[in-house]
């Protein structure tokens, strides 16, 4: 995995020429990591039914009660029951997550033995169903040709069957043989009961099959099946009423700038604030007294900024993005009141392709119109009549990337675009676009025109890739090299050397002096009105080259950088960041078990330490790359030193998930190789030495939970397995996972689960939710998807369909959650949006009636990153140090 690195000379927008063909590749890659992880699932099921098989021809010889292998998803045989006997009622003395307070009192049901039981008919409505547009699988019908011989299903979650401890073809004298759980009926379908009965053709049931004993639940995830006890003090499992939690989640602080790929994206209001733009939020920054609003009435990524003459009035575009079925969502460019935070027009809704690259409002007529550049291949240059919100003049402006577009000050009629080796000169006249180019002629053609501004003089100075300042001008045309008739041209009249590397941005101060901000330089040099150089300053290598300048009193700046930090100050005094984040995906997240501080990481190999009261950073470090090139390295730092207290090494490929035990004597990490490594803790977390290992999964580990006695852990893998295993008995494999239902656990982060599987949508894919954090309180659950959402749920959430509250401003996949260690607030962190929202957690004033959870110890979350070979995994620890 490629980490982002800055270029300098080269436009950060110059991507934007092939976006159609990156995509294309993304999907194509995406797509092939899915077929082979559906492959490796398809080759450990039929290992699996080969051994099952073998298993059940033994059964059918030598009648007597087996337990069979976990991985063929089936039930087990509870211990102390021999064949023919009744089943011992099993103990309740383990209560079950708050599930009791969703039900009416009701008697136990003593358990019987479970049989696998597939419902007939839960196959599609239209057999003959082919691919959809996104390459994903329809489900086919199963054969019925052995029961043996069972094609893994599709790429979707079906809904949800019961499944029965016994069926109506067996007495509950029979249900405790081990012959009758292979029993079939030749004459009746429905009767067929076993481990792999196959689903008659024609015969279609409802999602959920009510039966006598209502032990289990069978989720099917890209066609596998997933079984879920249901604990023992569930009675009525169909009378679980879903409802969303009382408390709810309202934005609180936003994290991060997006300054890597955008420019002209920072302005000062007169009301003492920096409006600047990360994710689908746009965020007003209160530079003196460090408070935020938020403007959030975008659908996704926002892209482009300006402020009206006015400078109340702001106009914003985004990108189009798509919805969670992949269907394209149109831009638009909103215009809004900066003091009431109200929308006042939506332009272009329906009209713009792919996304808005630039805006700039006119300032000869008091921003009249508004000018737009869309990401179409042609790059539409629209004007629009603001207060009317119609289009008065569009044409296709070129193929090249555009980076600026502005009005004349002097002459709405006048436009002026730039980009990739180009710079226009357009007239608007009567609805109509004439356009000029502007003439190198002797002087060197630069790649890249970065940026412009109007002299007061009315001449344009723009700042290229070369590093130079050209002043145009209009001139006489050159009747030689152009012809007879020739109108007058625009040319360079004035070249000056500026900067090493390019020229970002430049900005005019009143009086006629200029800022022009560089690149592999990192300088910002004011220039008196003749283009003399006056002062310059070098910023921090740290924060990366200038991207755009904001002028605050004529003597302080702002400065935004392309490693997405905002800085503060002036040539005198230096400058400071008061808006810092990532620069590249993120995935690492953990919250402090009792001090309001979080960890996160990303690709860009850097590892932050925020303090959620204050909303700043408190301290940033960046990995060695010999390190980081190690996926399965992973360091113990201490947190407040941060110096290397342990460092250890697990297989060969990425670690994808690392847990403290709740007392912190153990250690667990999850690793890709499939293998689950357990060490223990010793002299304050300091000392680690190997425990055992998790052998058992058949695909990469996931997710992973203690429980609250530290003795066991549940844990998930890329295949959708449900594990469960007993640490304290030398990491052993829990085949009979029945035994599991009724344990209770420390913290909740799998995805898959009986407490949690009502967060998974019908038609969902397998990898739609990135994470997911219940609350200390265990009175809620939050949900990280695919589709830029957050959820939050009632927890336990175990019906499907289950309501929640969704909340919107990740602009990319939300890959992580956590809830502090107060339950105070949540913390949701998106992908390649680089953006950490903060939210606050409102409402639910009721107190949880049960003492054990309502005492329960805050626990040290991990901190997981995936899909990283730069980027090692970090974690918090009770005695303060950082699991690396």
């Amino acid at each position: 995995m490629h980490s982002f690195i800055p270029s300098y000379d080269v436009s950060a927008d110059s991507s934007a020429e092939f976006p159609d063909r990156a995509s294309m590749m993304e999907v194509r890659l995406q797509a092939q990591e899915d077929e082979i992880t559906l492959l490796k699932a398809s080759l450990a099921d039929a290992l699996r039914r080969i051994r099952l098989h073998d298993q059940l021809l033994s059964v059918s010889t030598e009648p007597r009660p087996v337990t069979l292998d976990r991985s063929t998803q089936t039930d087990p045989v509870h211990r102390g029951q021999e064949a023919g006997q009744d089943m011992v009622p099993l103990a309740r003395c383990v209560q079950s997550l708050n599930l009791e307070d969703a039900l009416p009192p009701g008697q136990h049901v003593a358990g019987t033995r479970a049989k696998l039981h597939r419902t007939p008919g839960m196959e599609e409505e239209d057999e003959e169903q082919e691919e959809d547009e996104e390459g994903g699988e329809q489900e086919k019908e199963l054969s019925r040709t052995s029961s043996l011989e069972e094609p893994i299903q599709p790429t979707t979650i079906r809904g949800i069957q019961r499944e029965d401890y016994q069926d109506g073809s067996c007495s509950p004298e029979e249900v405790g043989s081990a012959s009758a759980s292979v029993r079939t009926s030749d004459h009746n379908p429905r009767s067929r009961c076993g481990p792999l009965a196959p689903i008659q053709e024609g015969i279609k049931a409802p999602l959920c099959v009510i039966s006598p004993h209502r032990q289990s639940i069978k989720m099917f995830i890209r066609g596998r099946p997933i079984t879920m006890y249901i604990p023992s003090n569930i009675q009525n499992y169909e009378d679980l009423k879903m409802e969303p939690p009382s408390e709810r989640l309202q934005l609180d602080w936003v994290y991060g700038y997006r300054g890597r790929d955008c420019r002209a994206n920072l302005y000062f209001l007169p009301t003492g604030e920096a409006v600047y733009f990360i994710a689908c939020v746009i965020v007003l920054y209160h530079i003196n007294n460090r408070t935020q609003r938020h403007y959030r009435k975008h659908t996704d990524c926002v892209r482009c900024l300006t402020l009206h003459p006015d400078k109340v009035r702001v106009a914003s575009g985004q990108t189009a993005g798509v919805d969670k079925d992949g269907k394209p969502l149109q831009p638009c460019v909103l215009i809004w009141d900066s003091t009431s935070l109200v929308t006042l027009q939506q332009i272009g809704l329906g009209t713009f392709q792919r996304g808005v690259g630039s805006v700039a409002f006119s300032f000869a007529d008091s921003g009249a119109f508004l000018c737009v550049i869309d990401d179409s291949n042609e790059h539409m240059l629209s004007v629009w009549d603001c207060n009317k919100c119609i289009k008065y003049a569009e044409v296709k402006s070129t193929n090249e990337a555009v980076f600026a577009v502005e009005f004349n000050p002097s002459d709405s009629t006048n436009i002026i675009t730039c980009g990739k080796s180009h710079v226009y000169f357009w007239t608007l006249n009567a609805g109509q676009f004439t356009k000029k180019q502007g003439i190198f002629g002797k002087y060197k053609k630069p790649k890249f025109i970065q940026c412009f501004v109007f002299s007061l003089t009315g001449d344009v100075l723009t700042g290229d890739s070369e590093g130079n300042i050209m002043t145009w001008g209009k001139s006489a045309a050159d009747i030689k090299t152009l012809g007879k008739g020739a109108k007058e041209t625009l040319q360079i009249t004035r070249q000056t050397r500026a900067h090493e590397g390019s020229v970002f941005t430049l900005c005019t101060l009143q009086g006629g002096a200029l800022l022009s901000g560089g690149g592999k330089d990192r300088k910002i040099i004011r220039w008196s009105a003749d283009l003399a150089p006056e002062r310059e300053c070098e910023i921090p290598e740290k924060f990366g080259a200038v991207r755009t300048i904001a002028d605050v009193d004529g003597e302080e700046l702002l400065v935004g950088t392309t490693r997405n930090a905002i800085l503060r100050g002036t040539f005198s005094d230096g400058f400071v960041a008061i808006v810092q984040g990532h620069v590249d995906e993120m995935w690492g997240l953990a919250t402090h078990p009792s001090q309001n501080i979080f960890l996160t990481c990303g690709h860009d190999r850097q590892v932050c330490l925020w303090k959620t009261e204050e909303h700043k950073l408190d301290w940033c470090i960046s990995l060695e790359l010999g390190l980081c090139l190690l996926s399965y390295r992973w360091m113990v730092l201490d947190l407040l030193t941060m110096e290397v207290v342990s460092e250890s090494i697990d297989g060969n490929e990425q670690l994808s998930v690392m847990r403290y035990s709740p007392d912190g004597s153990f250690l667990a990490v999850g690793s890709h190789d499939n293998f689950i490594y357990i060490y223990n803790v010793t002299e304050s977390g300091r000392r680690y030495s190997r425990f055992g290992k998790c052998n058992g999964h058949s695909s990469f580990i996931t997710h992973l939970d203690w429980s609250k006695d530290g003795k066991y852990i549940m844990s998930n893998s890329g295949d959708y397995e449900i594990l469960y295993w007993d640490i304290a008995a030398g990491c052993k494999l829990l085949r009979n996972r029945f035994e599991s239902k009724d344990r209770e656990w420390a913290s909740y982060t799998c995805v898959l689960g009986f407490h949690v599987m009502g967060v998974w949508l019908e038609g969902s894919d397998g990898t739609d939710i990135n994470a997911l954090c219940r609350s200390h309180s265990e009175r809620m659950v939050a949900v990280a998807d695919d589709f830029c959402k957050v959820h939050l749920f009632q927890y336990p959430c175990p019906k499907p369909k289950a309501p929640s509250h969704k909340y919107e401003g990740h602009g990319s996949h939300v890959t992580n959650v956590c809830f502090t260690h107060s339950d105070s607030h949540l913390l949701s962190m998106g992908g390649k949006d680089t953006c950490i929202l903060q939210w606050k957690v409102v409402g639910g004033g009721a107190v949880d009636n049960r003492a054990t959870l309502a005492s329960a110890l805050p626990l040290p979350r991990p901190l997981r990153t995936q899909h990283v070979e730069e980027t090692a995994i970090f974690t918090l620890r009770l005695h303060s140090s950082l699991f690396v």
